[in-house]
Parts: structure tokens; C-alpha cells; sequence
């Protein structure tokens, strides 16, 4: 495997088991790295305070800082760090009240057509930055392993069968870009089984924002750069999990690896690779000794 310039990585089920777990294993390869210049790039839906509770920075010196990014919030949040240590917003992607009041009644409005024409029950999450969660899974509690379970997706499909939805995850994500585009907005809409996210962004703003900045900051390419994740898995037909997101027309040059054990389509483009959360501490380790 070549030495990389730049990684890119999803955080829950990838770099740690867990937004609980401890972090402390996955820091020591990274500290290296990031002593050495590479690169590291944190890509998650999640928010700067779930990556290690928010202290993240308290391992590392302010010079090894200025080469980890995070890309957070499903599009809404880039950081960087400053001389001092501390994150900054690099960009962001937030909505006016507005619009986001907007995303709340388009994500309603699928709620009410899965009860009403499907008796099929949701919840949703309004509190997120620039989308809501539509929770297909009310009974079902992740508990701390809040990425995807391998058997939620046939869980899911079955629901939704017997319920007369017949359209399956495909159809679940068409349903909420139709819903948008007769609120005169273009809307992106992922799932991970569990989860219908509904709002103005997606993974594939995070790293092309980030691997713009990094292009014009130090001439870093895709070329240059690798895309780690658990969720590229096939979830319907032609629909991928959430870190395929991370696959756009800018970064496509780049190498994809699935550290994932869920057995399932992936894209072509992506090596499945297996082994969970050691694996990608493996490849850590051995980029710093490179």
C-alpha cells in the first residue's frame, strides 16, 4: 500500500467502536501522522462535541493540529485548528431559519404520508444544524453503536413490505426528493436502514470542501488521498450506505477501503477489507512507519 498524503475517515465504527469508547488507541497512530504532516481528515454526521467528547485536540500539540480537519454534521461543519490549538470553522453549510423551518415541514410531510397511506410509524429529530433524522426504526435503540447494524436492513425492508411499501429504501429516498422538490427545494436524502436524513448537504460536501482547501493550501490531489469507512455497503438497488458519500467526482481518484464485516454489494471502486476498527488502526500504523 502506497503512503498516503491525506486520510480521510469516518469516525463511529471506523476509527472507535463507539462515541463512548475509549479513543486512546486509535490517537497514538495518528499523533505520529499528524507529526509527520499527513493529513487527517475526520469525516462524520455527528458533531465536534461527540468526537471524543468534544477534547479530541487535548491529545495532540497545536503543530501537529495543523494537519487534522473535520468535516462534521452530514455537510453543515468543516473545522481546522488554529496556532493556539483550538478548532475553527473553516465552512459551513447552515440554512437560514427559514429554510430550515422549510426542512422541518418537508420531513413532516413524509412522516404523514407514511402513517397515513402506510400506517407505518416515525419519529423525527428536529434539532440538527441543516436536516432532520426520520427514525424508520422506532423500536429499535442502537444504544452507543450508533452506526449500521448488518441486520437492520432486512428488518427495515420486511416493515416496510408489510406495511404495503413496496418501494423499499430506494423508494423511501425518492419519496423525500419529490416531497422537497414540490417545496421548490433540491434536497439530498441518505439512509442507513435506521435512519431517513433529509437536509441541504451530505458527506460529499465535507470532503470536497476539505480536499479543496487542502489542493489550495498544499497542492494535495486525490490521487493523494484514501477514504476509510463502514457503511459503503449496497442498501438497495444503485443506493449505497453514508460513506459512499465521500465518493464524488472530485475525490473518485482517490483509494476507498471498507473496513466493515457486513456482507453485501459495494461499489466497484471500494476494497472491502473487513476487520472493524483494527483494521483501520493497522493502516495507521503502518502509513507512519512508511
Amino acid at each position: 500500500m502506497k503512503k498516503y498524503k491525506a486520510i480521510f475517515f469516518d469516525w463511529d465504527g471506523t476509527a472507535v467502536l463507539s462515541r463512548t469508547a475509549p479513543v486512546d488507541e486509535v490517537v497514538v497512530p495518528m499523533k505520529k501522522l499528524l507529526a509527520q504532516g499527513i493529513r487527517l481528515v475526520i469525516v462524520s454526521g455527528t458533531t465536534i462535541e461527540n468526537i471524543a467528547k468534544g477534547k479530541l485536540h487535548e491529545y495532540f500539540t497545536p503543530e501537529e493540529l495543523k494537519n487534522l480537519y473535520m468535516g462534521l454534521g452530514r455537510g453543515a461543519f468543516n473545522y481546522a485548528y488554529d496556532q493556539a490549538g483550538q478548532p475553527f470553522l473553516l465552512s459551513h453549510r447552515i440554512p437560514e431559519k427559514e429554510e430550515l423551518l422549510k426542512i422541518h415541514r418537508i420531513c413532516y410531510e413524509i412522516h404523514e404520508t407514511l402513517l397515513k397511506d402506510y400506517d407505518f410509524r416515525t419519529d423525527i429529530v428536529f434539532s440538527r444544524p441543516n436536516y432532520c433524522k426520520i427514525d424508520l426504526m422506532v423500536e429499535n435503540n442502537r444504544g452507543d453503536n450508533l452506526f449500521f447494524q448488518e441486520n437492520e436492513l432486512e428488518i427495515l425492508k420486511e416493515n416496510l413490505n408489510g406495511h404495503g411499501f413496496e418501494g423499499g429504501l430506494k423508494g423511501l429516498v425518492k419519496l423525500a426528493e419529490e416531497t422537497a422538490r414540490e417545496y421548490g427545494m433540491d434536497l439530498s436524502a441518505t439512509t442507513d436502514a435506521k435512519y431517513l436524513e433529509v437536509g441541504v448537504s451530505s458527506k460529499s460536501d465535507n470532503v470536497d470542501m476539505i480536499l479543496q482547501h487542502l489542493w489550495e493550501q498544499d497542492q494535495i490531489q486525490p490521487e493523494d488521498c484514501t477514504f476509510w469507512g463502514d457503511e459503503y455497503i449496497g442498501l438497495d438497488e444503485g443506493l449505497f450506505g453514508s460513506d459512499n458519500f465521500m465518493r464524488t467526482e472530485k475525490t473518485k481518484k482517490g483509494d476507498f477501503f471498507d473496513v466493515s464485516e457486513a456482507k453485501g454489494i459495494r461499489p466497484e471502486a471500494v476494497t472491502v477489507l473487513g476487520g472493524g476498527v483494527q483494521t483501520f488502526i493497522r493502516f495507521l500504523e503502518d502509513q507512519s512507519k512508511m
